[in-house]
C-alpha cells in the first residue's frame, strides 16, 4: 500500500476510533509530509489511555504545529473532564489557539479548585462562553456553578441563561442552568418543558421565572397565544424586566413569522434595555417593514455596544437618522454613519455597497494594493504549516488542511498574520488552485483589498459561455458559486449538495429532465461542465419562477422556492418592499446571510466583469405580493 493510500485509509480508521488499524498502518507514513496528521490520529484515538509523557513526546516532535496544539486541546479537555488540574495547569500555558470555549472555562474552574478568587474579567468572559453555549458541555456548566458558589454569578444570571436557552430551543442546556438553582426548580422544569400551557393553567404557587420559561417556550410554538397568556393571569406575578422579556420574546417570533402583530408586541415592552441585541434586532426589522423608522431607530440605539452584525446596524440607523432628519445636522450625522461604511478599506460587502449607492458613490472595483515583494512571496510559500494545509487539501484530506491553513493565518500567533503576510498567503494558495483558502485569507486583509485575488474566476470560459447560453448574467452566476462552493470543484455539503454550484441530487435529476438532458446520471454531478449546465438551468427557472428578482432567485436556490413564495408577503396581501429590506427580513439567517452575500458578490464580479460602475439596488428592486393573476410558471420546481 502506498502512503497517499494509507493516509486516506487512518482517517476513516481514526473517525471509527480502530486503534488497531491506526497503529498498523502508521509506520508507512513515516517521513511522509503529512505525518503529524498520521501521528496525531493514532494519539488521538487512544488518548484517554496516554501518559502526559506521549503527550509531552508527540508536542516535542511537532513543535510549534498545528497537531501538536490541536493535540494540547484534546488533551485539556480530557485533562478538565477527569478534574485532573494539575496535567492542566501544566499544559494550559503552553496553549497557542485560546478559541476553544469549555478549555476556557476548564482553566477558570482550575484556579477556582485551587482556592483563587476570580477577577471581574474572568467571571465575564465565563458568562460570555456559558452564555454561547450551544451544545451542554462539562466545562462551562462546572465553571459557571462555581462562580456561583463564589458569588460571582448570581441567579439573576443563572435565569437568564435559562431563558437563552429555551428561546433557542435548547431545553437540555435550559434544565441544566436550572439546576444549579435547585433541585426543586429541576423538578418543575420538567413540567414546563412537557407542557407549557399546562404548567401556565396549573393551580398553586408558581415560580415566577419558570412561568418566564413556559412563556418562552410557549412563544416558540405559538407567539399569539404566549401574548394572550401574558396578558392574563400569567403574566400577573412577573417583574417589568421579566414582562418585557416575555413581551420581547414574543415579538421576536411574531417578526419571525413575517406576522404584522411583532411591532404591538414590541409595543408592551417599558424598558427596551431589558431585551437582549437577537430580540432588538427583530424589533428593528419589524418596524423596517413597517416602514417605522422612529422604531427602527429606537431598536438600534437601546442594543448594546457588544452587538452582532455591527455593520448592518451602523447600516440602517444611518438610514433611519435620515429618513427622521429634520437639520442639516441631523442629516450630518446620519450621512457620518454611511461614509464609515462607504470608506471601509477592507471591505466592499453588502452594506458598504448600499451606503455608497445613498451617497451617491460609484461601486466600482478599487485600485490593487502594492505588489508583494519576493521576500513577502517566499514568506508564504517557505512557511511549512501552510506547505502542510494545501498538501493536505490536495490529498483529499480538506478539512484538515482547512484547519490548518486556518490555524497558521489566524490563531499561530497572538492577533493571526499581518495584513500582508495574509496578503501573500492568499497569492499562495492562488497559484495552487486552492481558491477557498485564496478567497478566505484575502478577506481577511483589512487595510486593502486585491479583488482579482478575492474575486477570481476560475474557468472563466466556461462559466461565461454557460451563463450567457442559459440568458443568465455571468456576475450572478459567479457570485452564486462563490456563496456555494468557492469553486470547490468536489465540494459535498452535510445535505448532500454536490459540485461547485452545489446541487441535490433529486435537484439534478429534476432539471436534467426539465431540460431533455439524455442520460443523464449522479455520478456527472461533479462534473464540471455537467454541473454548470444543470445549476445554471436551475438557476434560471428560478429567475422565471420570480420574475426576475435576484433576490428571490438566490433565495430559492438556497432554501428551495416554497420559502420566498411565502415570504414574500405572508397572507398574500401588503406592500412592496424595498429590496433590501425584504432580504433583512428572511427568517432564515442562513438564507439571509447567503442572499446579501450573492448579490453583493454579484456587483463586485459584474465591476470586474464589464469595468463600468454598477448598482446593488437596482439588482435588489423591490418585492410584494403576488399579483392575483400570477400564475407559477413551474409548479414542482424543487
Amino acid at each position: 500500500m502506498d502512503a497517499d493510500t494509507a493516509l486516506l485509509e487512518m482517517r476513516q480508521a481514526a473517525r471509527q476510533k480502530d486503534t488497531a488499524r491506526l497503529a498498523a498502518l502508521l509506520p508507512l507514513l513515516a517521513g511522509h509530509p503529512l505525518e503529524p496528521w498520521a501521528a496525531y490520529w493514532e494519539l488521538k484515538a487512544r488518548l484517554d489511555t496516554a501518559t502526559p509523557q506521549e503527550v509531552q513526546a508527540f508536542a516535542a516532535r511537532w513543535p510549534g504545529s498545528y497537531q501538536e496544539d490541536r493535540l494540547r486541546n484534546d488533551w485539556l479537555l480530557l485533562a478538565g473532564k477527569r478534574r485532573d488540574w494539575d496535567a492542566f495547569r501544566t499544559e494550559y500555558p503552553r496553549f497557542r489557539m485560546r478559541d476553544d470555549r469549555e478549555v476556557r472555562c476548564y482553566a477558570t474552574a482550575s484556579e477556582l479548585m485551587r482556592g483563587q478568587s476570580a477577577s471581574a474579567e474572568t467571571a465575564a468572559q465565563v458568562k460570555q462562553d456559558w452564555f454561547a453555549q450551544r451544545d451542554l458541555d462539562d466545562g462551562c456548566l462546572l465553571a459557571a456553578d462555581l462562580l456561583r458558589q463564589a458569588g460571582r454569578l448570581t441567579t439573576a444570571d443563572i435565569w437568564a441563561k435559562a431563558r437563552l436557552a429555551m428561546e433557542a430551543k435548547r431545553t437540555s442546556l435550559a434544565r441544566a442552568a436550572v439546576a444549579l438553582v435547585s433541585s426543586d426548580a429541576a423538578l418543575s422544569f420538567a413540567q414546563v418543558q412537557a407542557s407549557p400551557i399546562r404548567y401556565l393553567a396549573g393551580r398553586g404557587p408558581r415560580s415566577s421565572e419558570l412561568t418566564v420559561l413556559a412563556l418562552v417556550r410557549l412563544a416558540a410554538q405559538d407567539p399569539d397565544q404566549a401574548a394572550l397568556q401574558l396578558s392574563g393571569a400569567a403574566g400577573a406575578d412577573l417583574s417589568a424586566a421579566q414582562r418585557n422579556w416575555v413581551w420581547g420574546t414574543i415579538g421576536k417570533q411574531a417578526a419571525l413569522n413575517l406576522s404584522d402583530l411583532a411591532t404591538s408586541y414590541y409595543a408592551k415592552v417599558t424598558r427596551p434595555q431589558d431585551l437582549t441585541d437577537d430580540m432588538l434586532a427583530w424589533q428593528a426589522r419589524a418596524a423596517l417593514r413597517q416602514g417605522d423608522w422612529r422604531q427602527v431607530l429606537r431598536a438600534v440605539d437601546a442594543m448594546s455596544d457588544a452587538r452582532e452584525e455591527r455593520d448592518l446596524w451602523v447600516y440602517w440607523k444611518a438610514r433611519a437618522q435620515l429618513a427622521l432628519a429634520r437639520t442639516d445636522a441631523e442629516r450630518s450625522a446620519a450621512r457620518a454613519g454611511l461614509e464609515a461604511l462607504a470608506n471601509a478599506s477592507g471591505a466592499l460587502g453588502f452594506y458598504e455597497q448600499l451606503a455608497r449607492e445613498d451617497l451617491g458613490l460609484p461601486i466600482v472595483t478599487p485600485p490593487a494594493p502594492a505588489p508583494l515583494t519576493a521576500a513577502e512571496k517566499e514568506g508564504a510559500r517557505g512557511n511549512i504549516g501552510l506547505n502542510r494545509a494545501l498538501l493536505a487539501i490536495l490529498a483529499g484530506l480538506r478539512g484538515e488542511g482547512v484547519r490548518e491553513w486556518n490555524y497558521e493565518t489566524n490563531l499561530h500567533t497572538p492577533g493571526g498574520m499581518s495584513d500582508r503576510e495574509r496578503y501573500a498567503a492568499a497569492a499562495f494558495a492562488c497559484e495552487r488552485r486552492v481558491w477557498d483558502r485564496c478567497i478566505s485569507s484575502s478577506e481577511r486583509t483589512e487595510g486593502f483589498m486585491d479583488f482579482a485575488q478575492r474575486y477570481p474566476m476560475p474557468h472563466e470560459g466556461e462559466v461565461v459561455a454557460q451563463s450567457r447560453s442559459t440568458g443568465i448574467d455571468p456576475a450572478y452566476v459567479y457570485g452564486l458559486i462563490r456563496q456555494e462552493s468557492r469553486f470547490v470543484l468536489d465540494a459535498r455539503s452535510g445535505v448532500g449538495a454536490s459540485g461547485m454550484m452545489q446541487i441535490m441530487p433529486a435537484t439534478a435529476r429534476w432539471t436534467a429532465r426539465k431540460i431533455g438532458l439524455d442520460g443523464f446520471s449522479g455520478s456527472q454531478i461533479n462534473e464540471l461542465d455537467t454541473n454548470l449546465l444543470i445549476g445554471t438551468n436551475y438557476l434560471k427557472l428560478a429567475l422565471d419562477e420570480f420574475g426576475d428578482s435576484l433576490p428571490m432567485a438566490a433565495a430559492a436556490y438556497n432554501a428551495g422556492p416554497g420559502r420566498p413564495r411565502a415570504w414574500r408577503a405572508p397572507g398574500g396581501s401588503g406592500p412592496r418592499l424595498d429590496g433590501a429590506i425584504w432580504v433583512e427580513n428572511i427568517p432564515f439567517m442562513e438564507t439571509r446571510h447567503y442572499v446579501k452575500n450573492v448579490l453583493a458578490n454579484t456587483v463586485n464580479y459584474a465591476a470586474m466583469l464589464t469595468g463600468q460602475p454598477q448598482s446593488l439596488r437596482q439588482r435588489l428592486g423591490t418585492i410584494g405580493p403576488a399579483a392575483p393573476d400570477e400564475v407559477a410558471r413551474t409548479k414542482d420546481l424543487p
